[in-house]
Parts: structure tokens; C-alpha cells; sequence
């Protein structure tokens, strides 16, 4: 707890098994339309894939060693149980830069017309999750994250209240605002997890190894 209160995240290693993993990437690969056999086809450096909800998403997400997690990060009663896993964006190597790498934190609400929002509060979101469906090393394209930024977010929320500041409008100034804090990476086994507190600041980085990234980054719903 101490970690995470004062890095913004904690890494669980091995929340959910090495097999679950593996079976998913296998549905995850399949639906890229490209050959993990062949790199020819491997033809943008992202592709984001839908929500998942097939047998080893969910049972990736059930652990007990992740809802005890919940229970300590949250508080018992206080989160909704995941049925699903989420967007995966799959990021490949690939010349071209992936166009999705601003540091950002995540939104946490819609408005009634689709509007990303984020409020002081994190209204709408409990925690940022990271869950490695591969293995994940530093040349990966592993997420980065500015650590001890989620300390730093609230001041930038504050003045737009309960409403909120419009994601895109507001990223630039939590960027900024975030600029001082040392970086690190979200790498890993497949398997492991990344819990992180909603404001943790963090982005996505060009694919510079061999072997593509398989991530989900769902968030874990407040009761």
C-alpha cells in the first residue's frame, strides 16, 4: 500500500496464470488479421481490438489474487467485479510512430454526447489496470510511467469541479505538470499486472523489439 500510495502503481507478478495468457493471445491474434508467423503482414505498428469476454479474459481478471488486491487498493464493497478485460491496443514493430504516445491520464467519464471527461475526483474509474498477455522487456513498446505523478493531477483538475476538464483540452497542462517526475517502464511476464492509481500519468511508446505487445488496460469500475 505504501507503494502504491506513493509511486501511483504496484506490479503484481503472476496475478493470473502463464496458460490464460497464452490461450487469449491465441483469440487476440486472430482477430488482428495478420500471421504471428509472418512478419510481412504485420502492417501498422497498433491495432486495438475490442472489448473481451471469453472464458480466459475472465478468468484473468477473477483471481483471487487480484480481488484481494482490490479489496486492499479500493476497499472491500467498493468495486465492481470485471466480466471482461477490456480494449487490447496490440502494438507491433513497425516503422511508422503509433500516433497514440502523449503522456496522459486515463478519462474516467462520458457525457451524455461522448465527450471524454476527468474530474478531481476520478469519477467514474477506481484504478488503471495493466494486465501483460506477453512477455513485455524494455525494446516492447511497455507503457511509461511518470512515477509519483498522480500526486501531481488533482491540481490540474480542481479548478474545473465536479464537471470536469475535457481529456484532450486537459492533457497537455497534466503533462506538464507531470514533466519533473522520473520514468519507468511497465515490463514483465505475461501474467502480471500493473494496478495504478487513476491520475498515474503514463503513455505508449513506439515498438522496438521483435516480438509484438499483447495488453489490456481495463479499468476497475467504483460500486
Amino acid at each position: 500500500m505504501r507503494e502504491f500510495r506513493e509511486n501511483g502503481f504496484v506490479k503484481i507478478e503472476n496475478a493470473f496464470p502463464r496458460e490464460l495468457a497464452d490461450a487469449g493471445r491465441e483469440i487476440l491474434w486472430r482477430d488482428t488479421g495478420f500471421d504471428p508467423d509472418d512478419r510481412s503482414t504485420w502492417t501498422k505498428p497498433v491495432v486495438r481490438l475490442g472489448d473481451y469476454a471469453q472464458e480466459p479474459f475472465r478468468r484473468a481478471v477473477n483471481t483471487p489474487e487480484l480481488h484481494r488486491a482490490f479489496d486492499e487498493l479500493v476497499g472491500p464493497g467498493r468495486w465492481l467485479p470485471r466480466g471482461s478485460l477490456g480494449t487490447f491496443p496490440v502494438r507491433f514493430p513497425h516503422p511508422d510512430e503509433p500516433g497514440d504516445d502523449g503522456w496522459h491520464a486515463e478519462a474516467s467519464f462520458y457525457t451524455a454526447t461522448g465527450q471524454m471527461r476527468l474530474n478531481h475526483r476520478s469519477k467514474g474509474r477506481a484504478l488503471l489496470m495493466l494486465f501483460l498477455f506477453s512477455d513485455v522487456g524494455e525494446d516492447d513498446a511497455p507503457t511509461r510511467i511518470r512515477v509519483g505523478s498522480h500526486l501531481d493531477v488533482p491540481k490540474v483538475l480542481e479548478p474545473y469541479g465536479e464537471e470536469g476538464a475535457e481529456f484532450f483540452e486537459v492533457s497537455p497542462h497534466i503533462d506538464k505538470a507531470t514533466a519533473h517526475r522520473p520514468v519507468t517502464f511497465a515490463t514483465g511476464r505475461a501474467g502480471d499486472v500493473y494496478l495504478c492509481h487513476p491520475f498515474l500519468v503514463h503513455a505508449a511508446q513506439p515498438h522496438r523489439g521483435t516480438t509484438p505487445k499483447f495488453m489490456a488496460q481495463p479499468p476497475l469500475l467504483p460500486a
